[in-house]
């Protein structure tokens, strides 16, 4: 026999926590390698992990509702399998009982208070010791804080440092104490009228990865214009039959991420990245797509995307950007882009640049289609639809004579789209 230990899992790229939203087995289960566990969400995405030992669940070491470090142990299996050190027997199991409930009552506050009860207290100024805990011994988890705060019945904090500071008043002026975690951050004064306005662990990944990608990636930018005025006229001309039949909308920006598909396999370079001593190409074409919440971007993947027809392309935006919405992104669905294309056109925008989404080499910002009167060939005056495309690049990975080309394929492919060029389905 021995006790190995199931550990936080990484679920995607500059993650450092998880928090366990379910488990789905209990303490004396049987369980097979491969087999679920547990449901962890991220700031990201929310995934099942598999079991890495086949054996009996020992220990659930975390609590649901519970925010873990990556790396920290989760549970532990007692295995018949593999290498490790050999569990402990206790004598009985009151043994066992009494032992843990011991260790409980005699933890510190810090060890009652997970990182995420610490973080929501701080942000709502809770005071933890007026919350009663439904965990186990009573331990007040982050479901009991959420709980509280939806209801808007906030015990409130009379100091303003957490944990609870033991030390009686004095009457010197009391300084506010900085947590530590938060020490050496500049304090932006505020005004009569101002709100404050807690960032979420979500935005924070958000500004660690945009902070890295200006940081790390030398970014540079260039633009071209297309006329699209053929494309338009074939979308419009389908748009009404593909909903009768697909049941969801045929949106322009599917032609958009179809031609940059096309353009990648001609001009496989952009469909790289950079990695200090060399460059990797990558085989597969999987567009990253930026999709807005209310208070979130995500960026989930077409995967393939150089192999779909346009029907398939849209498919995926609709049940991408669906999944989005509704917080049901898994670890895959965000995995493996090699190019971001982001429709900022949506929001009206005609010019912008994006920043790359690290570690891809460039990202193209697909602004909003607008009628412009145009001198064509002729001499003749015509009202065109026209749109810009805006590209970020990787300096290092690319120079602009590259980019340049695969623009000049793209607004090629774009122009040139329509009944006889471009099939849908």
């Amino acid at each position: 026999m021995a006790l190995e230990k199931m550990t936080m899992p990484q679920l995607g790229e500059s993650v450092t926590e998880g928090t366990i939203s379910k488990w789905l087995v209990a303490s004396g289960d049987k369980i097979d390698k491969y087999e679920p566990i547990a449901e962890v969400m991220t700031d990201k995405v929310t995934a099942e992990i598999p079991s890495s030992f086949t054996g009996i669940i020992k220990e659930l070491v975390a609590e649901e509702g519970e925010t873990l470090p990556v790396g920290s142990v989760i549970c532990t299996i007692e295995t018949t399998e593999g290498s490790g050190e050999k569990a402990k027997e206790p004598s009985s199991p009151m043994d066992t009982s009494i032992s843990k409930k011991d260790e409980k009552a005699k933890d510190s506050n810090k060890l009652r208070y997970s990182p995420a009860v610490l973080h929501l207290a701080r942000e709502y100024d809770i005071d933890l010791s007026k919350v009663q805990g439904t965990g186990k011994f009573g331990r007040i988890t982050r479901k009991d804080l959420l709980k509280l705060i939806e209801s808007g019945n906030i015990p409130k904090l009379v100091k303003e440092v957490l944990p609870e500071s033991s030390e009686k008043p004095s009457d010197q002026p009391q300084i506010k104490e900085v947590p530590k975690e938060v020490q050496g951050v500049r304090e932006i004064p505020t005004r009569v009228g101002d709100e404050e306005i807690p960032v979420t662990s979500l935005r924070k990944t958000i500004a660690a990865n945009m902070v890295r990608s200006k940081r790390e990636i030398p970014h540079a930018w260039t633009m071209v214009e297309v006329d699209v005025t053929n494309l338009v006229n074939y979308r419009d001309e389908m748009k009404d039959r593909f909903y009768r039949e697909e049941g969801f909308k045929l949106t322009y920006f599917a032609f958009f991420v179809k031609a940059v598909a096309m353009a990648l396999k001609e001009y496989s370079q952009l469909n790289s990245t950079w990695a200090d001593d060399k460059i990797i190409r990558r085989k597969d074409i999987n567009i990253s797509i930026a999709v807005a919440t209310d208070d979130a971007l995500f960026v989930p993947v077409i995967k393939n995307a150089d192999e779909k027809s346009v029907k398939g392309i849209a498919r995926s935006i609709h049940e991408l950007a669906e999944k989005a919405r509704k917080g049901k992104l898994t670890l895959d669905d965000i995995s493996g882009g090699t190019f971001t294309v982001n429709n900022t056109g949506s929001f009206g925008s005609v010019q912008s640049m994006g920043i790359i989404n690290y570690p891809q080499a460039a990202i193209l910002q697909v602004e909003s289609i607008r009628k412009e009167l145009k001198v064509m060939k002729d001499g003749s005056f015509q009202v065109r639809d026209m749109v810009n495309l805006c590209l970020s690049l990787d300096h290092r990975v690319l120079d602009g004579l590259i980019c340049g080309r695969f623009l000049q394929r793209v607004k090629e492919i774009l122009e040139n789209m329509n009944r006889e060029n471009t099939p849908i389905f």
